[in-house]
């Protein structure tokens, strides 16, 4: 593992230096670019932009490279946020039940580092505010839309401090600051573009925006819609900079937000790693997914995963307890089942190595802006709206139909039967519906929290980071727990520990600023164990 990582690291720095102090000296071969030729289509700026977007959702584009991805989102947010399981048995006693392996809950941190974080500091050497204000906007919004899904893994990173002489971590609260200062400085400076009309000059290399749509006025949609999302991540904690963050978001001054389907960012045109994953038959149907899905019928569930295909496990064991032929049927975490296959013909996603990958939808902003309307920060009283937006653009957006009587619909989440073992066996935590019912505050929240979960589908650690913040959809709990007692059953898995490799100053640094042990119980500087209005 660690020689991989040491080959990514070197790679991102030489990504570093080519784009900076060498640029000139890889470019004056004889048919190179001439220094006016870069500057005149802006090569030395697109460089460090293209390869930026690919560490978002992290993918090298490169068959053979997929398992990167695995261990850094398969088997952590997306097992944890309740999207997926992988049914490989070898790994059913590590990660899924709570023995988290280091070299897997580091990846986030160690690759999004190697790859994102040197053309960051690539590009804002080479484009300063005052002489490329559009593509130093855009590495502002892409620092933000990358490592918050860090921030939001570990807690205390380095952000602004990464590439000086002295790289200091942050605490999780001053780095929230830090994105929140960035993405308005951004936005400042994108709405003088769009007002002045500005030439797409970033249009060549962007792969986060759908075709047709690659401009000032979608990245600032973008970049508000992002606001609004961290607003929303803090309100627990800091409700007053989550209502000022808020309306600022959605200040029709500031360029709006996503609204409509056809506005999802993601990364296009390149492969999608958990496609690659799928196809090694390790990318399933996580329990609680089955629970909500199958009990609302939700139309959704076809686009999002396969029909199980048969119901032979380990060594031509039948499954007894419950038929599994053509219908859906997912995995429960936490089985400890070690070195066994048995549920390989359960439901497995439908995403494959040419989806696009999503980043953000304007299904997911609509929930954002329902709960906001919730807490009074804006548009009180239209939270029901708000809401039935929110699932109306998401059908739109998956092909699923009217959404009219699945609005309208009082049908409940059903209980897990494992196909095999009884003993797996859990009933449905909670009876909310897809209709909506006006009720407390806190009733509203998990209608509109649920909603939201099954729509932001797949991108789990948006769905992890929300159930932690808020409690909701309310998930299956392990089976079995192999923490030690470092993580409790109840209270389920709040973040993953630190790197093991970095150097001891960092790693001090770090576990101060926690505020707590560096292991998956601790909770992060957002989430505070409650929902407070």
């Amino acid at each position: 593992m660690k020689k991989y990582i040491l080959f990514f690291v070197l790679s991102g720095l030489a990504i570093f230096s080519a784009c900076t102090e060498n640029f000139e000296k890889y470019n004056s071969t004889s048919g190179a670019y001439t220094d006016d030729l870069q500057e005149y289509d802006f090569q030395k700026q697109l460089i460090p932009f293209k390869t930026i977007q690919t560490a978002i959702v992290y993918q090298t584009g490169v068959d053979g490279t997929d398992w990167q991805f695995q261990i850094m989102e398969n088997l952590a947010a997306d097992m944890f946020g309740g999207y997926f399981h992988d049914m490989n048995g070898g790994f059913n006693t590590q990660n899924s039940s709570y023995k988290l392996n280091s070299g897997w809950v580091g990846a986030q941190w160690s690759y999004t580092y190697a790859q994102g974080m040197p053309p960051i500091a690539s590009a804002e050497a080479l484009c300063s505010k005052e002489e490329y204000p559009a593509f130093y906007a855009l590495t502002k919004i892409l620092k933000v839309a990358m490592m918050h899904r860090v921030c939001d893994y570990y807690g205390p990173i380095i952000y602004k401090n990464f590439g000086k002489d002295t790289p200091t971590p942050e605490s999780q609260e001053d780095v929230y600051t830090d994105f929140f200062d960035d993405l308005d400085e951004a936005i400042k400076i994108l709405v003088t573009y769009v007002a002045d009309k500005g030439p797409n000059t970033f249009e060549s290399a962007d792969i986060m925006m759908p075709e047709g749509k690659r401009t000032y006025s979608q990245w600032l949609k973008f970049a508000n819609s992002l606001r609004l999302r961290l607003a929303m991540r803090v309100s627990n904690v800091n409700s007053e900079l989550a209502k000022t963050q808020a309306q600022a978001a959605l200040n029709s001054a500031n360029g709006g937000v996503l609204e409509n389907a056809d506005e999802t960012v993601g990364e296009y045109g390149i492969r999608n790693p958990l496609g690659g994953v799928s196809a090694w038959q390790e990318v399933y149907m996580n329990a609680s997914m089955e629970s909500f899905l199958n009990g609302y019928q939700d139309p959704r569930i076809s686009k999002y995963f396969s029909t199980a295909v048969g119901n032979t496990g380990k060594e031509g064991e039948v499954a007894e307890l419950f038929p599994i032929v053509d219908t859906y049927k997912g995995i429960r975490q936490g089985t400890a089942l070690d070195k066994d296959n048995r549920y390989m013909n359960h439901s497995r996603t439908t995403i494959t190595t040419s989806s696009n990958i999503i980043v953000m939808t304007a299904a997911e902003v609509w929930f954002l802006r329902a709960e906001a309307a919730l807490r009074g920060f804006v548009d009180t009283g239209k939270e029901a709206e708000y809401y039935q937006k929110g699932v109306e653009t998401s059908f739109a957006q998956w092909g699923a139909g009217d959404a009219s009587s699945y609005l309208t619909s009082e049908a409940t989440p059903t209980d897990y039967k494992d196909a095999f073992d009884n003993k797996f066996d859990v009933a449905a935590r909670t009876s909310v519906t897809p209709k909506w019912t006006e009720g407390t505050k806190e009733e509203e929240l998990e209608r509109i929290i649920t909603q939201k979960w099954l729509a932001t589908y797949p991108d789990g650690c948006e769905a992890w980071a929300e159930q932690r913040r808020t409690g909701y959809p309310k998930l299956f709990k392990v089976a079995v727990n192999l923490s030690g007692g470092a993580i409790d059953t109840d209270i389920m898995i709040r973040r993953v520990t630190f790197p093991t490799d970095l150097d001891a100053a960092t790693t001090s640094s770090l576990n101060q600023l926690l505020g707590g042990s560096d292991n998956g119980g601790t909770r992060l500087w957002w989430d505070v164990g409650q929902n407070n209005f």
